[in-house]
């Protein structure tokens, strides 16, 4: 297939954890054989922040575990649909755009013959839905849905017509275990601190139960304000700023244990969505523990891939069991990852989206010339 995606950045997951399962979809396509163009707005806040913080030799890092890795920036002048979109099978446009630019590219759909989805990563179609109503999904074949919960939301509020539970994952290319012969430390936690949507839970399920154990650990992430500064301190947690998410895999090697601790919105209305992190650690054979989230879809197997504490005493005891028991933390963080390798790759999630296209009408035979190509 010929693909073109419009993503707020693929270069750039400065507070853009979409950016994680993106780079893997397209990874995963453009190794099948699949014709893929990314295009970004020029001067996306994530990129700009990256840049501003810490220079343009980050992308050439980026290069280094994505090779290959491009995008084309664009204005809102400077589109020409007309041209980009010529001789495409397929469009994907990312929730994180504009109202207007999603219109725009409705409005193209409805005078072609591409397939045209929209492509929801995120917790506002829940808290902030009337934001989210605004888009004009009119002309668009349908949503892909990262939860069930969302998926339903679309349908049940006739924003689409069509609409189908399309995951993220990890993309194992670069999260998978990484050898260590030794440990900096006890636990590791990357998460940015955001917008006060879990600052009960953080100290309740890390903080509280790090500094009552006197474990070391540290924690990686932006946007965290001066009380989240001083209650790491605090805490005797080291804060190590943000982490270009192709170095977690590194990082998690480095720790025994790490935890999940979900953002409220999640918690509380999206059962079934725990984020990308509990992916991408369980293909790093991390043992990890979460705070409570439902996992409505069963994706996991709790008590086997990942410990579940529901209260902070039980996140306490959790870790004195992982950290001093080796072969039980081992046997946890095995089957995770043999959870992740057999359902949860961005392999099953590319095999996923070819079904929904021949559900569209792109002929199968179609993919899988490209997917010979690709294995020759």
């Amino acid at each position: 297939m010929n693909i073109v995606l419009f993503y707020h950045s693929i270069l750039s997951d400065w507070n853009h954890g979409n950016a994680h399962f993106l780079r893997g979809i397209v990874g995963e396509l453009v190794q099948r054989g699949h014709q893929v163009q990314v295009y970004e707005p020029e001067n996306g806040w994530s990129l700009q922040n990256l840049l501003d913080g810490y220079g343009p030799e980050k992308l050439e890092e980026l290069s280094q575990y994505y090779p290959g890795i491009s995008t084309t920036f664009y204005t809102w002048n400077s589109l020409n649909l007309d041209v980009m979109l010529q001789g495409v099978d397929l469009v994907l446009v990312h929730e994180w755009n504009d109202h207007a630019l999603v219109k725009r590219i409705g409005m193209h759909r409805s005078r072609n013959h591409y397939r045209l989805l929209f492509h929801d990563t995120h917790h506002r179609a829940v808290t902030e839905r009337e934001s989210m109503a605004h888009y004009d999904l009119t002309h668009y074949d349908g949503v892909l849905a990262f939860g069930e919960v969302i998926r339903d939301l679309y349908l049940q509020e006739a924003w689409t017509k069509r609409a189908w539970t399309w995951h993220e994952a990890a993309d194992t290319r670069v999260f998978y275990p990484h050898e260590s012969t030794d440990y900096d430390g006890d636990l590791v936690w990357i998460g940015n601190w955001g917008d006060e949507e879990r600052t009960a839970e953080l100290h309740e399920f890390l903080l509280k139960p790090v500094k009552e154990l006197k474990l070391k650990a540290k924690v990686y992430g932006v946007r965290y304000p001066k009380h989240a500064l001083k209650a790491l301190k605090d805490a005797g947690i080291e804060y190590g700023g943000w982490l270009p998410n192709y170095k977690a895999p590194e990082e998690f090697a480095r720790y025994k244990v790490t935890v999940h601790v979900p953002r409220r919105p999640y918690v509380e209305a999206l059962p079934g969505i725990p984020t990308i992190r509990p992916f991408e650690a369980l293909a790093c054979a991390i043992p990890l523990i979460c705070s409570p989230w439902d996992d409505a879809e069963h994706l996991f197997t709790p008590g086997q891939d990942y410990l579940v504490a529901r209260t902070g005493a039980e996140m306490k005891q959790h870790l004195q069991t992982l950290l001093s028991n080796p072969i039980q933390a081992a046997e946890l963080a095995l089957h995770g990852l043999s959870t992740i390798q057999s359902r949860h790759t961005c392999a099953h999630r590319v095999d996923e989206l070819e079904q929904i296209c021949q559900e569209l009408g792109i002929k199968s035979a179609q993919l899988k010339a490209k997917t010979a190509v690709a294995s020759e």
